[in-house]
């Protein structure tokens, strides 16, 4: 069975609203390892995890949906995002740990990556130099099975130039980049298109261009398709892991389908959509897909 393994960021989700304080398991990578478990795709996870009660909630969480962890150490303890909502949508803001995010790799890691059909990186410190010439040495050969996700965070990051050299270092020769609309203002101050073009100059095969509420475009050597959020029953709750969640559902859908055809990424690309909005009708960001619409307990999983 193709498996996956998911390198960056592992971390307590601190929920601030009205309602009062709720703390949920996250982090984009652990999100998006955790959606690929939920998917049928065996996932290991490389993230930097304390040793602390923090970091045995996070290792618990993984455990309980069968993603193997291959940790790094953290002397700062586990990281913690502490989010305010504003009519859905969040604001971070990251404790020390989070922000002195340091990854190794092992032989573990390494024999982990080599094995793996995918690699997916999201939420990793791209501007850190030292760990991305690391992480690009750890990749070696697989790097045109990698999948990329920027994700990059202002309260998380020194140095956005250097971010951005080292996000087109390992994206140049890498087979997938997702690309959200609020990246490419924040890496490139240019509009999604003009940043999806540019993925596409470094040789990216496929991106995956999302637009939050508008919902995302596939541009791929076969074809360019396009598809809304989906509508499905029930109020939008909480969008902070629509982003993950159709990371999850794109790779799936690679790794489970092979789509070379228009009309095979037009499906994949409309699963993903269907699970992007099943997954904002709950608080969190653990994968929905749409038939936990219909359980009698929509709230009774992930809170």
């Amino acid at each position: 069975m193709s498996s996956v393994v998911v390198i960056g960021d592992a971390l307590i989700d601190e929920l601030r609203d009205d309602t009062g304080v709720k703390e949920f398991v996250g982090g984009a990578a652990l999100n998006v390892a955790v959606g690929l478990s939920r998917l049928g795709v065996p996932t290991t996870l490389i993230a930097m995890v304390g040793d602390d009660e923090a970091g045995a909630k996070i290792r618990a969480y993984l455990a309980d949906y069968g993603v193997d962890l291959l940790a790094s150490a953290s002397p700062l303890g586990s990281s913690r995002a502490v989010s305010v909502r504003v009519k859905g949508e969040p604001t971070y803001a990251f404790n020390d740990a989070a922000k002195a995010r340091h990854l190794t790799f092992d032989d573990a890691q390494r024999a982990a990556i080599a094995d793996a059909d995918r690699v997916v990186v999201s939420c990793y410190p791209f501007d850190d130099a030292e760990q991305t010439a690391s992480l690009i040495d750890a990749v070696g050969a697989a790097s045109d099975r990698l999948v990329i996700d920027p994700n990059p965070r202002t309260g998380m990051m020194k140095d956005l130039d250097e971010f951005r050299r080292g996000f087109e270092a390992l994206a140049d020769g890498a087979g997938v980049v997702k690309i959200g609309d609020d990246d490419a203002t924040l890496l490139y101050e240019t509009d999604l298109d003009a940043a999806v073009a540019r993925m596409r100059e470094l040789g990216v095969p496929t991106v995956l261009a999302t637009r939050g509420a508008a919902g995302a475009t596939l541009v791929t050597d076969e074809a360019t398709v396009s598809k809304p959020v989906s509508t499905l029953p029930g109020a939008v709750v909480d969008t902070m892991g629509a982003g993950d969640a159709s990371l999850a559902a794109l790779v799936a859908g690679i790794v489970q389908q092979d789509p070379t055809s228009a009309d095979e990424w037009t499906d994949v690309l409309a699963d993903a959509m269907d699970i992007a909005a099943a997954t904002c009708r709950f608080p969190g960001a653990l994968l929905r897909t749409p038939e936990a619409l219909a359980a009698d307990d929509m709230d009774r999983i992930g809170t």
